[in-house]
């Protein structure tokens, strides 16, 4: 029995090189390779031909022609499909907008990094003012700070008029309760230059304190307006939305199953998911959701075909992303694969394609 056991065990060792020369052999030069690949325009698109186009599909062309491997294309709908495929080995490669993770890294490899972008936020935007724009603007800590500090100058100026006129002055006379509501009373009017002369201070250093106060009262006003109107403006352009820190507060979204879906994930922050970035897009012009998040490019690239009129992406991105080529896990690929795409991105003809195909960003060095 153990002699038996012993002989199976080196039959099995004396295997182990043949079957790796064979795997090697069924991705060796001039064998037909099946790429995965999916719709994320503008990295990989279907013409009305049938044929595919986009960043990452002319950046695979070259490298299978510097490589020599033939190769035919398999569509698949989502990403998760494509992690699947190239982790099972149903796929030699798969292409498009692909992310490094680390949950990917655990079950495939990945090539040299071509291309390093971000996370994007779309946002509505605003073109009138509504209730929810003006009750967040007059609920900020910033204009409740400039009420409070208008509040405390009026105060603090009739308090001292009334220090000084209550003795000499009838108005600001009587009990403290009285005397100091009508000295406010008449800081306000002065502040809104709606007092009158006969109800004002009648001592020196009280009408000294009611001119200050009167100059610094049209100056306050002036630059409290002008802060109120400014920031009623930019809230009318920018919309609700002007950072990434104000996604716990609205409505979310992205596409099921992606990277970005990830990064919300680890963010703790509430999402509806959406089957494309298509769905997700005519959701937030629609108003369902408020804020739609996902890859950078793709975003900017849709957003550009049909909704740049009313929609919009913040500048900052959520979390840094690098997009790579997936394969099986122990590709014999990946080597031969990875230097053929560090040759093609120092190259004019990969310039050429990033600008053609995402416009000037500058994200998107490799």
């Amino acid at each position: 029995m153990v002699l038996r056991i012993a002989c199976l065990a080196l039959i099995w060792l004396a295997m182990l090189p043949l079957a790796h020369a064979q795997q090697t052999a069924t991705v060796g030069p001039g064998q037909e390779l099946v790429v995965g690949i999916k719709e994320v325009p503008p990295f990989a698109f279907k013409g009305s031909d049938g044929a595919w186009s986009g960043l990452s599909v002319e950046l695979w062309r070259q490298v299978a022609k510097t490589t020599g491997h033939d190769f035919r294309f398999l569509e698949l709908k989502t990403m998760p499909e494509m992690i699947d495929a190239a982790s099972s080995g149903q796929v030699d490669v798969a292409i498009g907008a692909i992310t490094i993770t680390s949950e990917r890294e655990k079950i495939l490899d990945f090539t040299q990094s071509y291309y390093s972008t971000g996370t994007g936020v779309a946002v509505p935007i605003v073109s009138s003012m509504n209730w929810s724009t003006l009750g967040r603007v007059l609920m900020s800590f910033n204009f409740l700070q400039a009420v409070l500090a208008l509040i405390g100058l009026t105060l603090g100026a009739g308090i001292l008029v009334w220090l000084l006129e209550r003795r000499q002055n009838e108005y600001f006379g009587g009990g403290i309760a009285k005397g100091i509501s009508s000295s406010v009373w008449w800081s306000t009017l002065a502040m809104t230059q709606r007092s009158s002369a006969e109800k004002g201070p009648q001592t020196v250093l009280g009408r000294t304190v009611a001119v200050i106060w009167l100059v610094v009262s049209v100056i306050t006003i002036a630059v409290f307006t002008a802060g109120v109107t400014s920031v009623l403006t930019a809230s009318q352009i920018q919309g609700t939305i002007t950072s990434t820190a104000d996604l716990a507060t609205v409505r979310v979204g992205t596409v099921k199953g992606t990277s970005s879906e990830g990064d919300l994930l680890r963010r703790k922050l509430t999402f509806y998911s959406f089957d494309t970035v298509m769905d997700g897009l005519k959701a937030l012009r629609a108003g369902r959701i408020e804020a739609f998040v996902y890859d950078k490019p793709v975003l900017a690239w849709t957003i550009r075909q049909g909704f740049s009129t009313r929609l919009k992406l913040l500048n900052n991105a959520i979390e840094p992303q690098n997009y790579a080529f997936a394969l099986p896990p122990d590709s014999p690929l990946r080597k031969p694969l990875s230097i053929a795409i560090l040759d093609a991105i120092q190259k004019d003809s990969w310039s050429e394609a990033r600008t053609r195909y995402l416009g000037d960003d500058p994200m998107s060095a490799p």
